[in-house]
């Protein structure tokens, strides 16, 4: 039987080390295929290009395994590599390993979730791994065995219509990791401000900063989950519809006269 084709993609970039980590373990389960944003796209959610044509460039092209970059979003990589390097569906998409935190209100604005998303748009089994530290030398050697658990599970049993995972790894030592916690996502914001400073011709010009803050988060949350050392694992859904809020808005009586 063929080995399962898996492609791999990230938002922090084509050099980021929690790609190398994730492309480096998905090699141990069949031919692997990464393309990735040739710079950094932390933050550009579910972004397309549209304004500049789209180029690829080929890095590595070897036996069970290639290594593209691209000039686009992580949702352009991950078009691009079905639509135009591959020619048809791969059986698995996987992004990251992501520097920082995905978790709660995160899945909103993340590149690499969006690009698990794209994955489920067009019904390919999607997982995007973060793991919550922000820093360029974050240490991604305690992600590996709960990477494999959760694709080996993945590609054993599939996943439900129209759902990916999210999964979240707390920054401790791997001795420190209490375990995988199934969870819903949990309520938080950012509290955000912009650093106002003047560039040398005296315009005015702004750097976004901000805190992120957490509510209230009861033991099924990932933020309850990663605080308190363990692997959250969110199964997320592409209808964002609030269907317990329908009948409420249906009182409205909405209507044109």
């Amino acid at each position: 039987m063929s080995k399962p084709l898996i492609l791999v993609t990230n938002d922090d970039g084509i050099q980021a080390p929690g790609l190398a980590m994730l492309s480096g373990i998905m090699r141990d389960y069949g031919r692997v295929i990464v393309i990735a944003p040739q710079d950094p796209m932390s933050g550009m959610s579910h972004a397309v290009t549209v304004k500049v044509p789209l180029r690829i460039k080929t890095l590595i092209k070897e036996e069970g395994f290639e290594m593209y970059s691209c000039n686009g979003t992580p949702v352009d990589a991950v078009k691009l590599g079905q639509k135009v390097i591959l020619r048809h569906k791969p059986d698995l998409v996987v992004a990251g390993i992501n520097h920082g935190s995905n978790s709660a209100i995160n899945i909103l604005y993340s590149g690499t979730m969006a690009a698990v998303i794209e994955a489920t748009i067009e019904g390919i089994p999607a997982v995007g791994f973060s793991l919550t530290d922000y820093s360029p030398q974050a240490d991604f050697s305690a992600c590996a065995k709960y990477v494999k658990v959760i694709v080996e599970k993945v590609m054993k049993q599939g996943l439900p219509a129209a759902t990916c995972l999210n999964v979240n790894i707390p920054d401790v030592a791997a001795e420190e990791i209490r375990g995988i916690k199934i969870c819903k996502q949990g309520r938080g914001t950012w509290d955000e401000e912009f650093d106002e400073r003047k560039d040398p011709r005296n315009r005015d010009y702004y750097w976004l900063t901000g805190l992120f803050k957490t509510y209230e988060n009861g033991h099924d949350t990932d933020v309850w989950a990663l605080s308190n050392k363990y692997v959250s694992v969110v199964p997320v859904h592409l209808d964002f519809t609030n269907h317990q809020a329908i009948a409420e808005i249906k009182k409205w009586n909405l209507h044109v006269e």
